[in-house]
């Protein structure tokens, strides 16, 4: 079985310089993350870059990993673009047993790649006030 959103291409991509905006940031603000990516190959290729969240500590089961946004792009050989992406914080939230929309604070983990398994790890941190 192949990871979701893996696809076969005829040139290869590298991911590099992950970075997020703040390590730490309240409930009403917006979480920007930015990756490079580079056309490594000798012929020209989209890539769709995949972001995912995952929620490390919460009052309920929480998926391993979210879709969280993704973009296509297309480079050309040894072509190098910066991939930017904003998360809102009230999309990290969830439903409680009295059906509240609810965004607990705790520690987000931030993976950026071609496919769901593969890709940079980053995280933050969603502060209580």
């Amino acid at each position: 079985m192949y990871p979701f959103g893996f696809g076969l291409i005829y040139t290869s991509f590298n991911y590099e310089n992950l970075v997020v905006n703040s390590k730490e940031i309240t409930k009403d603000s917006l979480v920007t993350i930015s990756i490079d990516i580079s056309n490594t190959g000798q012929r020209a290729g989209d890539e769709v870059v995949q972001l995912y969240i995952s929620d490390v500590v919460a009052s309920r089961v929480r998926p391993v990993k979210e879709l969280k946004g993704f973009k296509k792009i297309n480079l050309q050989p040894k072509e190098r673009q910066t991939v930017t992406f904003e998360i809102d914080i009230n999309s990290l939230g969830f439903y409680n047993e009295v059906m509240e929309y609810i965004v607990e604070p705790g520690l987000f983990k931030v993976f950026i790649g071609s496919n769901s398994q593969e890709g940079l790890e980053g995280e933050f941190r969603v502060l209580e006030k």
